[in-house]
């Protein structure tokens, strides 16, 4: 961790963020976009990404069980000191927004804002302090309310038949105060940001501060699960998938907090921020985008958080102790990746197509493109980081190679997709040979990574 954290692998991390979202917002505003429609989308990508910070709450056991190993040697302090494990646990969700409230929301918040008034050119949206400070607080408030949903969410789910009704009810009565029209999102932060008024701000104050009593009520992480029996399922697994390896992986994921839910969890996410992603684009155009493309190159995406719950259990040193060499370990990665990541992300192109719909060749295209894209993004994360892709958190280089890798291939595709629907038999056939051509690089590029993984793993 010394050496991600060292110098400039770290420092200019705000500064890449700034950047990333002023020139987003830019181009956004400079397009047609209203700077309201902006900051409204702002304000729910915030949210969409507490809600999966949240997803602390599939982890959390398994970190308070040490299968982190000497990362999580704090939280094990409860057992020879004073202190309780939710109060621990707590410590790290605060220690969380503090990190990306500092280091993610304030870049955003000024970079948004300096090129609104650049591109729009009206002086009333210079980011002075007050605004600037505003926009920041309100960011907070929204990423704090999605990563408490989270938790309250998962603590409700846990208690049984009872708490999932409940999570049902209020799911259902959300949805129907939006249809019956009431504007529920002036009683949330973004509200707030629009109008600082007495209700908007008690609103949204007693909806953090509800869903995090719900979540300090009902979401035990140090709660064990009951005893039970089960049958020898290793060498069960082990004749369907044919690589014990690879088995091992997909067991650790299906036995760890969540089980294979925490998967779907992350795509069920991702298809959301796509349909609001689909929806501003056709309000920004004037065009119906095409489901198959959008949907498939964006669903592609879940590549990299399945990939990350692949690696999240272990690492190459586990595996030292047997003769396995690490090409052998990354196979296995890579297998168990196919088998999940994949079908996961077409399973949930399949609820997509159902309910938007779309041209058939569209959606065979959208396909294949979800498939490709899906591997290429395995294919660049193992070759910058191995067997840890969360340094792309840690290291600006990193994610900014990682971010130019992802913008080349997809930003074409996504202006079909959102631009030139119904896409023509010619563009289709293109990005049909562009998804396999994406595949076969991601491929090609965690085969070219093995030779220098295993070289420097060897070495520690």
């Amino acid at each position: 961790m010394d050496g991600l954290f060292r110098g400039g692998h770290f420092a200019a991390f705000p500064v890449l963020i700034a950047a990333l979202t002023a020139g987003a917002a830019w181009l956004l505003v400079a397009t047609g976009t209203d700077p309201g429609t902006v900051f409204a989308g702002l304000h729910a990508l915030v949210f969409v990404f507490g809600l999966h910070t949240g997803s602390i709450g599939f982890v959390g056991r398994d970190a308070l069980r040490n299968l982190l190993g000497d990362l999580t040697l704090l939280v094990f302090s409860a057992r020879t000191l004073p202190l309780s494990q939710d109060r621990l646990l707590g410590i790290f969700v605060v220690k969380d927004l503090v990190y990306y409230a500092v280091l993610f929301l304030v870049p955003m918040s000024l970079g948004t804002l300096a090129a609104v008034s650049t591109a729009d050119g009206i002086a009333g949206l210079v980011p002075t302090g007050g605004t600037a400070l505003l926009l920041w607080a309100t960011l907070t408030l929204t990423f704090v309310l999605g990563m408490g949903t989270t938790i309250a969410v998962l603590g409700l789910v846990r208690q049984g038949i009872p708490g999932r009704t409940l999570v049902a009810a209020l799911g259902a009565t959300i949805g129907v105060a939006v249809l019956g029209g009431l504007d529920v999102v002036a009683y949330t932060p973004y509200g707030v940001f629009l109008d600082r008024s007495l209700p908007r701000v008690s609103a949204t104050l007693a909806a953090i501060a509800g869903v995090f009593l719900v979540g300090a009520l009902t979401f035990d992480a140090s709660a064990r699960r009951p005893a039970r029996t089960v049958g020898p399922s290793f060498r069960r697994w082990w004749r369907r998938i044919g690589d014990p390896v690879a088995t091992k992986t997909l067991l650790d994921v299906h036995r760890s907090s969540g089980g294979f839910w925490k998967v779907l969890f992350s795509a069920a996410i991702l298809l959301g921020v796509t349909a609001s992603l689909v929806d501003l684009a056709g309000e920004i155009t004037g065009v119906s985008p095409s489901v198959g493309v959008s949907f498939g190159a964006i669903l592609g995406l879940s590549g990299f958080t399945t990939y990350n719950w692949l690696t999240q259990s272990d690492d190459v040193d586990s595996y030292r102790v047997h003769p396995l060499p690490v090409s052998a370990v990354f196979a296995a990665k890579f297998r168990a990746f196919l088998l999940l990541g994949p079908v996961v992300g077409l399973a949930f192109y399949v609820l997509a197509v159902a309910w938007r719909g779309g041209p058939l060749l569209e959606v065979l295209v959208g396909a294949v493109l979800l498939v490709g894209v899906a591997c290429y993004i395995f294919g660049i994360t193992v070759y910058l980081t191995g067997l840890s892709p969360n340094e792309f958190l840690f290291d600006t280089a990193l994610f900014a190679v990682f971010g130019a890798a992802m913008v080349v291939p997809l930003v074409p595709i996504l202006v079909v997709g959102f631009a030139l629907a119904p896409v023509s038999s010619g563009l289709l056939a293109a990005l049909g040979a562009g998804g396999i051509g994406l595949g076969l690089i991601g491929v090609g590029l965690y085969r070219r990574s093995l030779p220098r993984w295993s070289a420097r793993y060897r070495q520690g």
